[in-house]
């Protein structure tokens, strides 16, 4: 298997794992917040090289394994809207309120909760390093960019810049990765700036 194969397969477990690893691990304690606006969803436009990758919400470039350049898009849904009744929703209200984690969220949490889900998933370090770390809005709401890159073992680096956006009852994570030679960082930009959440 040539490296170019390795280090797609490597991307793609890894984008896989990453979305699911961040909407677990920062959203557990999402609560619904009384001063975030709700959501109904997110919507943001791909160039026509990403396709879908079989798995909801992941995508990647048509041109694989040469291209290894991926984009994942995930949505948490806080339940709290669903699952309380009226009486539960009255007493939460009155009561002390639950606190949102993702509020608090800065770059030494965020590098220190990713580099221990990718340590899990490959067996020690790959050197994850965070960037930048960003408070962003978009359509009035919240969220973060970050921009971070990890190696591992026996591939080239890997770049990842992550949109988390995050509304009363929902929570959207779109995460653009691509290898260290990936020609797309021009168009994930593009792609990054039709990011709508209505």
């Amino acid at each position: 298997m040539n490296k170019k194969k390795i280090l797609f397969n490597v991307i793609l477990a890894a984008s896989m794992a990453f979305a699911i690893f961040v909407t677990n691990a920062l959203c557990l304690e999402l609560a619904a917040g009384e001063e975030l606006k709700e959501a109904t969803g997110c919507t943001f436009v791909l160039n026509p090289e990403f396709v879908p990758a079989g798995v909801k919400g992941y995508y990647v470039n048509k041109y694989r394994p040469m291209e290894s350049s991926s984009v994942s898009y995930v949505v948490h849904n806080n339940s709290n809207d669903f699952m309380l009744t009226n009486r539960e929703k009255a007493e939460q209200a009155s009561g002390e309120k639950i606190i949102d984690s993702l509020a608090k969220l800065d770059k030494h949490k965020y590098e220190t909760l990713v580099s221990a889900g990718y340590a899990a998933q490959y067996g020690g370090d790959v050197g994850f390093k965070v960037e930048s770390f960003e408070r962003i809005e978009i359509d009035g709401y919240p969220g973060y960019k970050i921009d971070a890159h990890y190696e591992p073992e026996g591939s080239q680096a890997v770049y990842q810049t992550v949109y988390i956006i995050r509304s009363k009852y929902r929570t959207f994570t779109i995460t653009y990765q691509r290898a260290a030679d990936d020609e797309c960082e021009e168009s994930f930009q593009i792609s990054a700036s039709t990011i709508r959440v209505h």
